[in-house]
């Protein structure tokens, strides 16, 4: 089990780091007691769900029980079924009280000292600094922006950057509806259609002579070189931009046979490519019995 402890300073990007660790298949839980980490481990142990990573957020917020994390940790350091990392993430004070202006939010600690973000931030590194020098991974978030700080957060935790996207590629009929969910869509009602040729109507685009009878046009082969061409570009900036889930859709009539073939191939080459893909075939289910 992988343990990673997320912690540091109000205001330095916890929130934007968990949503990382979560969008490349931590289980993450925020802001829970320190007592309850090592149950919640094992409760995460026994879970069907086959959790083996887990990132815990841990902070001022949590008051005075913040205090436990230490004996909490040393209880599991030496344990050897779990993996267990710490993970700070501070800011310049100008910084946070900058951020926390921006926001209009309150510090953890502004009632505790009247609304003094200075002396708020002074007693919460003290409250950290053991935490700080017992960090496996450090991140100064001062100079970066949300993006750049996710960026660097998943450069550390992912041994491919791909990783991070998870692509769903799918096939739709327009007469049932255009799809709402996609990021892209291609239509492909443009090339000929495999309905009207007799010994292909009740076939599928799951099947080679559907397939075969498609691809070998010369405008859908020049198509899919046009759609690899605009895929191979597109997929490096939507990893840069910190994009987790992207949706490829294919339309064509009734979603059974063009639409369902260029899904297929382009699952194939995406995957080939070494991205995580899924495919989906929503309107295919209407023509199998």
């Amino acid at each position: 089990m992988k343990l990673l402890i997320v912690t540091g300073m109000s205001g330095s990007g916890k929130s934007s780091v968990m949503d990382v660790m979560e969008d490349i298949g931590y289980y993450c839980i925020d802001n829970i007691p320190p007592k309850l980490i090592r149950q919640f481990v094992e409760l995460c142990n026994k879970s069907e769900m086959n959790i083996d990573k887990i990132a815990v957020a841990v902070d001022i917020r949590t008051g005075e029980m913040f205090a436990e994390i230490y004996d909490c940790l040393n209880a599991m350091v030496d344990d050897e079924e779990i993996e267990l990392k710490v993970l700070f993430i501070e800011a310049e004070d100008e910084v946070l009280i900058k951020r926390y202006k921006e926001t209009r939010r309150k510090h953890p600690l502004d009632e505790k000292f009247n609304g003094n973000m200075h002396d708020a931030l002074s007693f919460e590194r003290r409250q950290l600094s053991r935490m700080r020098g017992n960090a496996d991974f450090f991140i100064d978030s001062s100079r970066l922006s949300a993006s750049e700080l996710k960026e660097q957060v998943r450069e550390t935790f992912l041994e491919n950057s791909s990783d991070s996207l998870v692509v769903k590629v799918m096939s739709f009929g327009f007469k049932y509806g255009v799809s709402t969910e996609a990021d892209l869509v291609f239509d492909v009602r443009c090339l000929p259609n495999p309905y009207y040729i007799d010994s292909l109507r009740e076939h599928t685009g799951l099947e080679n002579c559907v397939q075969d009878y498609v691809m070998q046009m010369e405008q859908s082969q020049e198509l899919f070189k046009k759609l690899t061409d605009l895929m191979d570009f597109l997929m490096p900036l939507y990893i840069s931009e910190g994009k987790s889930q992207l949706v490829i859709a294919f339309g064509c009539t009734g979603g059974k046979h063009r639409s369902v073939t260029f899904a297929e191939r382009m699952h194939d080459y995406l995957e080939e490519k070494g991205y995580k893909v899924q495919k989906y075939h929503r309107d295919l289910p209407k023509y199998i019995k």
